[in-house]
């Protein structure tokens, strides 16, 4: 960011008079001046004006202020912090431009009022650009300046800018404190920035002669669940970390359990992750929250174990924890990947009835469900429920229904569905045009499976070798073989494409050619098919 490397030039211009203002104040006076305001009553009058009011409008409050403003500044700060406290940045900001335009003198814990309004409200753009205007009017951020604008882009998702924040700091003759590292930290959590999260933890604190705390340790066991995913060194650091916290004489809480919980979860270590819930947080008197079996559910979900994921679930209300959603989605894309429609239906309509509100999330698990279990009829009745609730079906949704279709021959729905899904704001992709032409292949419907591969062409929708064997395969049968010559052409356009045939487009092209009695192309046909496949599981109907 431009402005960060020119908050660096200035601020080691200004970094001796840290105290200072727009101009120098001279010794204060004591003044007994009295304005009949107080913050309370000042925030009131400016919040009676309109949602945006403009600098003379917040003038016009304020102005019976400026002659005590201009003998010392805490009445100006008092009312600031106000502000911010309330989560009102932009009335801050204009109290702080009118303080600037009547000559008001204007340190740093203005500046860092204002900042920490900003960052309350998550808008970094807003909270660096201050930090960056700080040198312009010759008032040097301080420690408690840089830390607002590092929390405020950890808030907002900016790790990068807030490891720069962090590195500038001894360029401007401050010192990073752990409330600097443990926001920057966290920022890298938020992102998923494990590796740069434990250079701060384990390299950079140290450098400063700064030990980590819960916070920091929790904050980088965080961000290695979040890596955890790709991985099972991801799952091991964040072990490691859980198990040096007692040896640097901190203490593992819930949220430290629970990420590391959920990171054995993602790299399929389930049994792990249980012999943390059942083994060491009784050990240490920690009791498991709604977040810890969440993370131990989503954990033998990973791996399909359907039972222990069930037996979570009743435990929680046991134990007086809240079931959420979250619990029920995990266990309901358990039963789906079990291969069991009734308990992930079951366990739907269970929501409802404990009112919890099934999401995009539920549903899809659900509707994935019926597709395995060849339920289509009750996978139109879910859509049909979706459509009523005020949860939108997506692509993955959509998709699973007319998979559901094709299953069993229903290759009407299964395009009617399709055609559906741009009135529903949803975009078809490729899954969803594949299960519609695979449909339309079987039931022997060649116009309405090639009409579907152009139509995909023309949305941009690539398609690939499934979709492009089930079009020849359909053209192949088509009109008794009569469409052999469309089969063989659509065949070749796969080789201009660079995409490569499946079994199924091969057989439905030698096929072709039997029927079409071009024996010289089958041989050739067949020979590219043995190149691709030496043993292939089919027997090509002219061999």
């Amino acid at each position: 960011m431009e402005s960060l490397s020119r908050l660096r030039g200035c601020c080691i211009g200004v970094s001796g008079n840290r105290n200072g203002g727009d101009s120098g104040s001279g010794e204060r006076r004591n003044c007994r001046a009295e304005s009949g305001q107080t913050p309370g009553s000042q925030v009131s009058l400016l919040l009676a004006l309109r949602s945006s009011p403009t600098l003379d409008e917040v003038g016009q409050v304020l102005r019976p202020q400026l002659g005590l403003w201009r003998v010392t500044p805490k009445p100006a700060t008092v009312l600031l912090s106000y502000l911010a406290r309330a989560r009102l940045p932009g009335l801050a900001l204009q109290v702080l431009s009118f303080m600037q335009e009547s000559q008001v003198d204007v340190d740093v814990i203005h500046y860092n009022a204002v900042v920490s309004a900003f960052e309350k409200r998550r808008d970094w753009r807003q909270a660096l650009s201050l930090l960056c205007q700080m040198p312009a009017r010759k008032v040097a951020p301080d420690q408690i300046s840089f830390n607002a604008g590092i929390s405020a882009c950890e808030k907002g998702g900016q790790w990068q800018l807030a490891l720069d924040l962090v590195v500038m700091m001894p360029m401007t003759r401050l010192v990073a404190d752990k409330i600097s590292f443990n926001a920057a930290i966290s920022a890298c959590e938020k992102c998923g920035q494990w590796q740069s999260a434990l250079n701060l933890l384990l390299n950079k604190m140290p450098e400063s002669d700064l030990a980590g705390d819960e916070i920091s340790h929790n904050a980088a066991i965080s961000a290695c669940e979040k890596g955890s995913s790709h991985g099972e060194a991801c799952a091991s650091l964040a072990l490691s970390l859980l198990r040096q916290m007692p040896q640097l004489r901190l203490t593992p809480d819930e949220v430290s359990y629970s990420a590391a919980i959920s990171a054995c979860g993602k790299s399929g270590q389930w049994q792990l992750a249980l012999g943390l819930l059942f083994s060491e947080m009784p050990e240490l008197s920690l009791t498991p929250n709604e977040v810890t079996y969440n993370s131990a559910i989503s954990a033998c979900e990973k791996v399909g174990q359907l039972q222990w994921a069930l037996d979570l679930l009743r435990q929680m209300p046991d134990r007086r924890l809240r079931t959420d959603e979250i619990s029920y989605n995990a266990c309901i894309s358990t039963g789906e990947k079990a291969g069991q429609w009734q308990l992930a239906v079951g366990l739907l309509s269970e929501m409802t009835a404990s009112r919890l509100m099934p999401n995009q999330i539920s549903y899809n698990a659900a509707l994935s469900s019926c597709d395995r279990g060849g339920q289509w009829q009750l996978a139109l009745g879910l859509l049909s429920k979706i459509s009523d609730s005020r949860v939108l079906c997506d692509e993955i949704g959509f998709s699973a229904v007319i998979s559901s279709c094709e299953k069993f021959g229903q290759w009407q729905l299964a395009v009617c569905l399709l055609s559906h899904m741009p009135y529903a704001s949803v975009t078809p992709n490729e899954i969803s045009f594949s299960a519609a032409i695979d449909a339309c292949s079987k039931g022997g419907q060649w116009q309405a499976a090639l009409a579907l591969l152009t139509q995909m062409l023309d949305m941009s929708v690539m398609p690939d070798e499934v979709c492009y064997g089930a079009v020849i395969a359909a053209c192949q049968k088509g009109s008794r073989g009569k469409q052999w010559v469309k089969a063989l052409q659509i065949f070749l356009e796969m080789h201009d494409r660079a995409l490569q045939p499946n079994i199924i487009a091969y057989d439905a092209a030698i096929c072709a050619c039997q029927t079409g009695e071009n024996s010289a192309l089958a041989l050739k046909i067949l020979s590219e098919l043995w190149r691709y496949s030496p043993k292939p599981t089919f027997q090509p109907c002219s061999v």
